[in-house]
């Protein structure tokens, strides 16, 4: 197969600056290195193809070179490709600097590689009432983690114990293999990234510089905290890596369901159930609350689905200013097991309301 054109495989014009062969080079390496593409094995001819170009046209005189003569003044220059060697020596800085360490290029190359990391983050859920939602509540926690090893200070080696280089690696922590046009980092197997080799591991954590603790801790859950709200706590997670700092706890709330009382975004909510009587004359009623006792004002002739608002005795806003209210809701019951003078009433009753209105049922004929 005939050798395409530089300018043609990167897609760019015989004019394109310095930044818009980089820019291109990037977008196709991105596109079709061999890392992204295990499964399609064009890419990586593709990926080669993209990369001579790019070694030739971000080369002032190799540019000038081949914009002159082709492919035969490359050769005339002695700067053409005898081996498919051109990530080696100082050429390969500029393929460093457009792909940086998103395949493993640069990252360790010369110098050892820093092994510190932040924790990871530990999430914990916590059952709370729905009272304690409402006032809000401190609660007791115990939290397992992995934290750094405190007898060998994390490093895995006994105390006095010398930590050995790793000599297939170098103490970079990875291994370099070049084929062909491209290059790939891999990870070393013998220190497993590390660069450094354990010779003699600590008895505690047996050579992991981890190990699980627990830990007693208090949180301040605040009023106005709901079911899958989450509070983070800084820096309880787990341990961070040879100096990285320590990860965050997350506390996930969930609020249990009340037998009385329900929630609706943050106001409280109270089914009042009252008799028939209490309906129609009114009254004074009183209820127990999370916050005390409120007194509901009934009103003569108060139906079922009424609702009584009662301002500011909701949640708090656990996110802002300002608090919801509690909502009666009335309910008119109807009485069971009447008593033999309760029968007697309503019936009493039965008959004055037929008189207003006529006999409930009886068909009426018109003429």
């Amino acid at each position: 197969m005939a050798q395409r054109d530089y300018y043609e495989v990167l897609g760019i014009s015989r004019t394109a600056s310095s930044d818009e062969i980089k820019k291109a080079y990037r977008q196709l390496a991105l596109k079709y290195h061999p890392d992204r593409n295990q499964d399609n094995p064009g890419a990586e001819d593709k990926f080669k193809e993209a990369s001579e170009a790019y070694s030739v046209l971000a080369d002032q005189e190799k540019r000038q070179a081949y914009d002159r003569f082709g492919f035969e003044g490359l050769k005339m220059s002695g700067r053409g490709f005898s081996d498919g060697s051109f990530f080696s020596g100082s050429e390969f800085s500029g393929f460093e600097d457009i792909l940086g360490g998103l395949f493993g290029f640069g990252s360790s190359r010369g110098r050892g590689r820093s092994s510190a990391r932040n924790g990871r983050d530990v999430g914990m859920e916590v059952e709370i009432t729905l009272e304690e939602a409402y006032n809000g509540v401190e609660k007791e926690l115990e939290i397992k983690r992995e934290a750094g090893c405190d007898v060998c200070g994390g490093s895995g080696s006994e105390p006095g114990k010398p930590i050995e280089t790793c000599r297939q690696c170098g103490g970079s922590g990875s291994i370099r293999r070049s084929q062909g046009f491209f290059s790939i980092a891999t990870t070393c197997h013998v220190c497993s990234g590390a660069g450094k080799i354990v010779a003699h591991p600590c008895e505690k954590c047996r050579g992991r510089g981890r190990i699980t603790e627990s830990k007693d801790l208090k949180v301040t859950l605040p009023p106005g905290v709901d079911s899958g709200n989450r509070l983070r706590v800084s820096g309880e997670g787990e341990g961070g890596y040879s100096g990285g700092r320590s990860g965050d706890l997350y506390v996930i709330i969930k609020v249990e369901e009340h037998d009385d009382f329900e929630r609706h975004e943050n106001n409280l909510l109270y089914k009042l159930e009252i008799s028939f009587a209490q309906a129609a004359l009114g009254d004074d009623i009183k209820i127990k609350t999370f916050y005390g006792t409120e007194k509901i004002k009934v009103s003569p002739e108060t139906q079922t689905g009424k609702i009584i608002r009662i301002k500011g005795k909701g949640f708090k806003n656990v996110g802002g200013w300002g608090k919801g209210d509690l909502l009666v809701i009335i309910s008119v019951v109807t009485p069971v097991k009447l008593s033999r003078r309760e029968r007697e009433l309503f019936r009493e009753l039965r008959e004055i309301e037929k008189s207003k209105r006529g006999k409930v049922g009886e068909s009426r004929v018109y003429n």
